[in-house]
């Protein structure tokens, strides 16, 4: 901070021989207190100004010393009673009433600082410090009403902008202080919301604002039952704090509806989790981390009832409000692998393994990419029309049926670009038969090597043979296995 002016010793008419003594003593006080200012010692300087302040309280400049030395140690409540003190006893004291604007400028009270250099210009209309500091009393307003908007629209990233630069210009005020470490809650900039409430606490560890602030803090951290510890003790010091009454509120509320759906999703009432989960869900949209948590455990416990679409959607939320959530990438990359989406599989378990290199993710990302090979192959078992877990006489069964529905001579009626594709057809039930019914290529397929170089698609394993006599006529025909 600039030094602050200080006023230099009046000559004073003598009076009674008493007060003339006392009047000298006090002005001696003020000279050596000068001295110290004059040297930057505030502190003694201080004690020298209430000294003269004790032997002459009727003086007012030595509280307009006073408080100048105030200001220098960033005292400026205390500067403020002494300036309004000192005008007080001197209206026309001009220097008093700048002081008193700069403390109420400094305390973030802009309109109250206006009045101040308005007087300070009506007594000295060129005065061009006042000029300078109303028109920083003017700006201080305007960030005032551009923050009150931003935080009306939730745009506590302007609001943050604007408290920075209202507390260049008022850097003692408190309400600008936790109005910005509020939004840097919000913001999830929990760290250094942590740092401003901690400095005002410091100084006064009664701030009910910052004592919220600290409760908010943890409360969006997810240590709830610390952070209604500091919604309380802030509600001990101010009872009608609104916003620490409703954070509390939300605290409980929370805590017990989340704990509530793990306890059903425990049970198997998975439905019952569900719904729980959503509740709890709509109690705070601020709140990133437990919401993050309660998509994930909502994803959870819609996996366990097949809803696979929207278990993928919960996990992509809970990625979005934190995406160093492994365990949301883990539950949507494996409702990824139980819809057949393995590419988006692959890609959630790459990023996991990158984030922690375990002996686990890597088998889940092996699986996955050995899933995407397989997927990019042809399906024998779809060709078929059976499932991956048919024995072998369903297999042969499923060939037989096939074989015939999509057999040749069935579509000798049929167009050429038909019969083309059916023929297509006959050949691709040959090669997954060839595979599927000899236990080795088999056990390779299912284990997603390749088979190209096995030389086992030699028009499948089908023999087929064309009868025609009197009984059955042409166009018939029958089976044999090789």
């Amino acid at each position: 901070m600039a030094a602050v002016d200080i006023d230099v010793p009046v000559e004073t008419e003598p009076q009674i021989c008493n007060q003339d003594d006392l009047e000298r003593q006090a002005e001696g006080f003020k000279e050596q207190g000068n001295a110290l200012y004059s040297k930057k010692d505030y502190s003694e300087a201080f004690n020298y100004y209430t000294k003269a302040i004790d032997t002459c309280p009727k003086n007012a400049s030595y509280y307009g010393n006073r408080a100048a030395t105030l200001m220098m140690l960033c005292r400026f409540r205390e500067a403020l009673e002494d300036s309004q003190q000192a005008v007080r006893l001197d209206d026309c004291f001009m220097k008093g009433h700048l002081r008193e604007g700069k403390c109420h400028l400094s305390l973030g009270n802009a309109m109250a600082a206006s009045r101040c250099f308005q007087k300070v210009l009506e007594l000295e209309p060129s005065n061009r410090e006042a000029q300078q500091e109303n028109k920083n009393a003017a700006t201080l307003l305007e960030y005032e009403r551009m923050a009150d908007f931003g935080f009306e629209k939730r745009d506590f990233r302007k609001v943050v902008y604007c408290m920075d630069r209202a507390l260049a210009l008022a850097s003692a005020c408190h309400r600008f202080k936790i109005l910005k470490a509020e939004c840097l809650a919000l913001l999830g900039r929990y760290p250094e919301a942590q740092s401003v409430a901690s400095d005002i606490l410091r100084m006064d560890s009664t701030n009910a604002d910052a004592l919220y602030v600290r409760g908010l803090c943890l409360y969006y951290e997810d240590c709830i039952d610390k952070a209604v510890q500091f919604f309380v003790q802030a509600l001990r010091m101010a009872p009608d704090h609104e916003k620490a009454r409703l954070a509390c509120r939300n605290a409980k509320a929370l805590k017990a509806k989340k704990e509530e759906g793990n306890q059903a999703f425990k049970n198997s009432h998975y439905e019952a989790a569900y719904q729980l989960y959503s509740e709890a869900l709509m109690i705070d949209p601020n709140n990133i981390k437990t919401n993050a948590k309660l998509y994930c455990n909502r994803a959870t416990a819609g996996a366990k009832l097949k809803k696979l679409d929207q278990a993928i959607e919960d996990c992509t939320s809970a990625i979005k409000l934190d995406d160093t959530y492994i365990k949301a990438y883990l539950r949507r990359a494996q409702c990824y692998m139980d819809t057949e989406q393995y590419e988006e599989a692959v890609r959630d378990y790459e990023k996991v393994y990158q984030t922690e290199k375990t002996s686990d993710h890597k088998h889940l990302l092996k699986t996955a990419q050995l899933q995407l090979k397989k997927s990019k192959r042809k399906d024998y078992y779809k060709v078929l029309g059976v499932g991956k877990n048919a024995t072998e006489d369903e297999i042969k069964k499923a060939y037989r049926k096939r074989a015939l529905m999509h057999h040749p001579d069935r579509h000798s009626a049929a167009t050429p670009e038909v019969q083309k594709e059916e023929e297509k057809k006959f050949k691709e039930v040959g090669e997954a038969f060839t595979v599927l019914s000899d236990p080795k290529k088999k056990v390779r397929y299912d284990n997603g090597h390749d088979l190209d170089d096995d030389g086992c698609f030699d028009g499948g394993g089908l023999k087929w043979e064309r009868e025609e006599n009197r009984d059955s006529g042409p166009g018939n025909f029958f089976f044999q296995f090789g």
